[in-house]
């Protein structure tokens, strides 16, 4: 992988007249030392489409300058960006390339813009000498690659970058000192897109749905959501970021669950198969996402329990069992995402959002066709959960509520997708079937864990060690499942309330 740098920064507006401002007054600067001027040259790579511009992405070769090399930048807040390094080559090094496949598709990248930049360095430093931030003023010239050449363009500005560690207050304080002396932020969000506009290349703005009210234009801009969750997602997966996978998953399942839902407004001819390639994306994302809850879990029942009740090394065997598991749903999570069929599948979802398979219903109002939808889904779920109650606990209520489970989620993204057209009506329905998700899924957990304790139960004897506290855990399982089915009825009566139904209707 390559190394990560979180680059914090701010950029001001100069002219080769400009002076900078006595800096050490600034709240936190003691002192401001130079550091000589570097000579940059970068070139800038993207599709020929610019697509990677279009989503705020850079990616450049840069020579001179202490990281010379391959630069892969992911925006994550404004001033805020997620820099990827990898050493300097010809070509663009596969662990780049991969973070980029979801957007490249089947395109090359190719050299777009020329940056040369005179880099006069400065650094801040509080009283200890610790450098605070970097300032440098950038005097940059852009020739354009792309397309026709020679177009070009020259500026300069000046740049506040975070050094790391440092209190993001110094960004402020400095900023105050630099527009005093009527240095100003700049309208750019980075050289790259400067650069592109001042040489007459602009990315493509994004596609939108038009609204017309219809039901086919609130779920097709439901659709483009979830489609374009998944293609940003992709990178943070692979980075293997806090959460990129469930977020995933869910986008998978919200996509494929809109699809099922408003089968009157789209084809199920065309959907239904691509919907059978998103299940199976998110069950090849689930191994990932389930291990790490389920590790939580035990980990966190391990951790309540007394210390007379811990017999073993049992902390020492959930670690283990847990690499060697997690490892392995890692390695599947990526194959699936570097597999052909995965492009297939984001090649076949782009297709279907520019010729979508409406069907005559998607020329109802919106605001008429979508709570029926939302309608049917809650009936399905109240057939799942009335079947579920009535049987013995046991396995086979285990399984009758884990497809309740499956039920809520569809019933509550189908709210979540009618927010935007009906409000605070779909919303309230959305909060209280979660409730019940919320529960069910915690149920379902309990379940999990109990077969994974038995598993853990059962390595632990063939190893000679005690098996007491994976028994203890069991029972602690078996108690938190039994107490959710007393609980679901009355969580359930609250999202059966009619006045919920009722409200999606006026």
């Amino acid at each position: 992988m390559a190394e990560t740098k979180r680059e914090i920064e701010r950029k001001y507006e100069a002219t080769a007249e400009t002076r900078l401002p006595d800096l050490t007054r600034a709240a936190g600067v003691a002192s401001v030392t130079g550091e000589g001027v570097t000579e940059l040259d970068a070139v800038y790579y993207d599709t020929p489409g610019l697509r990677l511009a279009a989503d705020s992405l850079t990616l450049r070769r840069r020579t001179g300058g202490s990281d010379a090399g391959w630069h892969l930048k992911f925006p994550v807040a404004v001033g805020v960006r997620d820099e990827l390094r990898a050493p300097l080559s010809e070509a663009l090094p596969r662990s780049l390339a991969g973070l980029l496949r979801s957007r490249l598709r089947h395109d090359e990248v190719v050299p777009v813009v020329r940056l040369r930049s005179s880099r006069d360095v400065k650094h801040l430093r509080d009283e200890d000498g610790t450098v605070l931030a970097e300032l440098s003023v950038d005097t940059v010239h852009a020739d354009r690659l792309l397309g026709t050449p020679g177009a070009s363009a020259a500026w300069t500005e000046i740049e506040v970058e975070l050094a790391d560690d440092a209190d993001p207050a110094v960004l402020d304080a400095v900023g105050k000192r630099l527009r005093k002396a009527g240095i100003h932020p700049s309208d750019a969000p980075s050289k790259l897109a400067r650069a592109l506009h001042e040489t007459g290349l602009e990315p493509a703005a994004g596609e939108t749905v038009p609204d017309d009210g219809s039901a086919g234009a609130a779920v097709l801009a439901y659709a483009r959501e979830q489609v374009d969750a998944l293609v940003r997602l992709d990178p943070a997966v692979r980075r293997d970021l806090p959460d990129a996978v469930h977020q995933m998953r869910i986008a998978c399942r919200r996509l494929r669950s809109a699809f099922t839902t408003y089968r009157e407004v789209l084809d199920r001819d065309v959907t239904d198969p691509v919907g059978a390639e998103l299940k199976r994306l998110a069950g090849e994302l689930g191994h990932a996402r389930d291990q790490e809850v389920l590790a939580a879990r035990l980990s966190d029942a391990l951790d309540a329990l007394p210390r007379e009740q811990l017999r073993g090394p049992v902390r020492e065997r959930l670690r283990a069992w847990d690499r060697a598991r997690s490892a392995e749903a890692r390695r599947r999570a990526l194959d699936a995402l570097d597999a052909p069929r995965h492009l297939a599948l984001l090649d076949s979802l782009d297709a279907l959002l520019a010729d979508p398979p409406l069907l005559p219903a998607s020329r109802r109002k919106a605001t008429k066709a979508l709570p029926g939808a939302v309608r049917r889904d809650h009936d399905r779920l109240a057939h799942r959960i009335g079947r579920a109650l009535a049987l013995d606990p046991g396995h086979e209520r285990d399984l009758a509520l884990h497809e309740a489970r499956k039920a809520a989620k569809r019933a509550r993204y189908a709210a979540d997708s009618a927010v935007p057209v009906l409000g605070k009506p779909a919303k309230r329905f959305a909060q209280r079937v979660k409730a019940v998700q919320s529960l069910l899924g915690d149920h379902q957990d309990a379940v999990v864990a109990r077969a994974a304790l038995r598993e853990l139960a059962a390595d632990a004897e063939t190893a000679g060690e005690p098996s007491f506290t994976w028994g203890v855990l069991h029972a602690g399982q078996e108690a938190a499942a039994a107490a959710g089915e007393r609980e679901l009825p009355g969580v359930w009566a609250r999202a059966a309330a009619p006045e919920i139904r009722a409200a999606l209707s006026r």
